[in-house]
């Protein structure tokens, strides 16, 4: 299922849900006296939105405190508005709006918003322009104690936050490393546990693949997809180390280095000795009959059985359970599994990557309503509205006791809770300026992805690649630093894409960046 059928099925079931709690709740109304008889309108403001879909992210974020704060009215002000875009000529469409820029111009302007709800990419930028209010003495005051919450959770936002809290979020997607048992005991090898390295991962993983063509069993997939893009799952291995591609000035590559080959050598090793499958694994023949049903699962390896381990975010029990729940259909053989914590890299324990904070909400520092907005903020967090968005099968509550397994399944939830969130590479202050500043800096990536391809075809070995990329991103970041909006051109050895094609290409899901 498509990451927008995922947003749209929870969407949809967190509007089912609310009309259920809406009595409880009713009961929480903080407003009294004076207060209460005075109307406020709460300037509310999220990253991407339209007045056409308004609705859910008021049935999301302000249906029920605006119920239970009958003096307050909600006003929802997107920093980037796609209705607007829309009707955009294509030259402005194809230029892609800054969200940091369009956040702190709502933040700012004349009639700033009060409260902005943001993802995790955000926080960091945010708190070091001095946009947001600190939390702490509020959560003091009231008397809230964060240590209810997920502690990977404000510890992450914490790091982001240079130690201080300036948001807070009531729901996270985590992720873990899912494992097949019945893989595991008809290899004899021992289950994984809590708190194993990467290495430990990788060496379970070798022992465990076995076979071939059809009858192959891989011992770990980086992704619940099946087999993706090996360069971009070197993301989710890599993050915790924050390796650097070039320099904070984006003159010099950085990347001919011995931390940079151990990691391409270890990731291709997996993949040229079959440890992971590659795209051609994916595919096998669907059965062609009159009374044949299509399979929704046709290609995920690790839900039919052929991968024994595989990193997945907290959605992948709903498949799991809709699998088991229709193996017999299916004629698919149930799956025994069950997880446990995210891998490591040494050094880095407690940092386990793939934690997606998307819903923190901070008080802007302008807002001319302040204690509407800590009012809302509150509430967002509070035990009231948690026990709401706990029902949520995309997403796990922040607060620790609606952290629960799912009625009827068996399986170790915390393991989803005990990882703080990795940034992501090239994710610092400086680092994200320049991206602003040279929008052009996105193609070293893909010389990247090409040298390694390189790699996994056996065309080069580890070093010859990253030497590769080293001198040609030296001579593009040269480039970029003479234009770095414009079009480039001579950078790729196949020729330059065409407008044309980079559309094709982009709209196909590929890994192409389109400069106009």
């Amino acid at each position: 299922m498509s990451q927008q059928r995922k947003l749209i099925r929870k969407w949809v079931l967190s509007g089912l849900t609310l009309s259920l709690l809406v009595p409880t709740l009713a009961a929480c109304n903080t407003t009294k006296g004076k207060d209460s008889e005075t109307r406020h309108t709460l300037r509310v403001g999220t990253m991407y939105g339209s007045k056409q879909d308004e609705t859910w992210f008021r049935q999301q974020f302000t249906d029920i405190f605006e119920f239970t704060h009958s003096n307050i009215d909600i006003e929802v002000v997107p920093a980037i508005d796609y209705s607007e875009m829309q009707f955009e000529d294509q030259s402005k469409q194809r230029e892609q709006p800054d969200p940091l820029e369009k956040v702190k111009a709502i933040m700012t302007g004349s009639n700033p918003v009060d409260v902005m709800i943001f993802d995790m990419s955000m926080l960091n930028q945010l708190v070091n322009e001095n946009m947001l209010k600190q939390l702490d003495p509020m959560l003091k005051e009231n008397k809230m104690d964060t240590t209810e919450f997920v502690p990977a959770v404000i510890d992450g936002i914490k790091d982001a936050g240079n130690g201080f809290l300036y948001a807070l979020t009531p729901t996270f997607t985590p992720s873990a490393l899912y494992y097949n048992k019945k893989i595991f005991t008809s290899a004899g090898v021992n289950f994984p546990t809590d708190g194993m390295s990467w290495e430990q991962v990788f060496t379970l993983a070798k022992r465990l693949k076995s076979g071939s063509g059809k009858d192959a069993i891989f011992g770990f997939s980086f992704n619940q997809w099946g087999a993706g893009d090996s360069y971009w799952d070197m993301q989710t291995y890599a993050a915790p180390l924050q390796m650097r591609v070039f320099d904070d000035k984006a003159e010099t590559m950085t990347v001919n280095t011995p931390q940079w080959e151990s990691v391409w050598k270890t990731m291709s090793d997996l993949y040229n000795d079959h440890v992971t499958p590659r795209q051609e694994d994916m595919q096998y023949d669907q059965p062609q009959s009159e009374n044949t049903f299509y399979n929704p699962f046709q290609g995920r390896l690790f839900l039919n059985g052929k991968v024994a381990m595989s990193v997945g975010d907290y959605s992948l029990i709903n498949e799991i359970q809709q699998l088991n729940d229709n193996s017999e259909k299916l004629k698919m053989e149930k799956l025994d599994w069950d997880v446990v914590t995210m891998p490591y890299h040494i050094g880095k324990e407690d940092i386990g990557g793939n934690v997606y904070l998307s819903s923190l909400s901070g008080i802007n520092v302008k807002a001319a309503n302040p204690d509407d907005a800590w009012e809302f903020v509150k509430f967002m967090n509070g035990k009231d509205w948690a026990k709401l968005k706990s029902r949520s099968t995309y997403e796990l509550s922040a607060r620790k006791d609606f952290v629960k397994v799912r009625d009827g399944m068996s399986y170790n939830v915390e393991a989803f809770t005990k990882m703080k969130p990795a940034p992501q590479l090239n994710s610092t202050l400086k680092d994200q300026e320049l991206y602003r500043e040279k929008p052009n800096l996105q193609m070293v990536s893909e010389l990247g992805n090409r040298a390694y391809a390189e790699v996994i075809q056996g065309k080069k070995t580890v070093k010859e690649a990253l030497a590769q990329w080293e001198t040609k991103g030296n001579d593009l970041l040269q480039k970029i630093k003479l234009n770095p909006k414009g079009e480039i051109t001579g950078v790729f050895d196949d020729g330059d894409i065409s407008p044309e094609k980079r559309k094709v290409m982009e709209a196909a899901g590929e890994s192409v960046q389109i400069i106009d």
